[in-house]
């Protein structure tokens, strides 16, 4: 069992940078895979970046390549976003989710954080 609690988000211009963080309780936090996806009012879930349970591959939304960058401290337990060069499309609800390997389809993680709001104003 993996619980995942995401922090960050806020409200940020556009340009402007936020970092988000998910803390996850177990001991088995690197056995997972970690993904980001984000949902923004009156639209579907979507993937946004996803890292490796070792860290040694990441992958990314075309829409956030080059200005996102995830990360995890195995450590810590932890799974970042970096979000550089934000976008009033960028806003939306973002979360945190583990699974068994990486992929861009929600359905294949097992577990999700609450979600942390994320609004870039123009």
């Amino acid at each position: 069992q993996v619980q995942l609690v995401e922090s960050g988000g806020g409200l940020v211009q556009a340009g402007g940078s936020l970092r988000l963080s998910c803390a996850a309780s177990g001991r088995t936090f690197s056995s997972y895979a970690l993904g980001w996806f984000r949902q923004a009012p009156g639209k579907e879930r979507e993937f946004v970046a996803a890292v490796s349970s070792r860290g040694g591959s990441t992958h990314y939304a075309d829409s956030v390549k080059g200005r996102f960058t995830i990360s995890r401290d195995n450590a810590k337990n932890t799974v970042y976003l970096h979000m550089n060069s934000l976008k009033p499309e960028d806003t939306a609800v973002y979360y945190c989710a583990a699974g068994p390997t990486w992929s861009a389809y929600d359905a294949n993680y097992n577990y999700w954080g609450q979600g942390t709001q994320v609004t870039v104003s123009s």
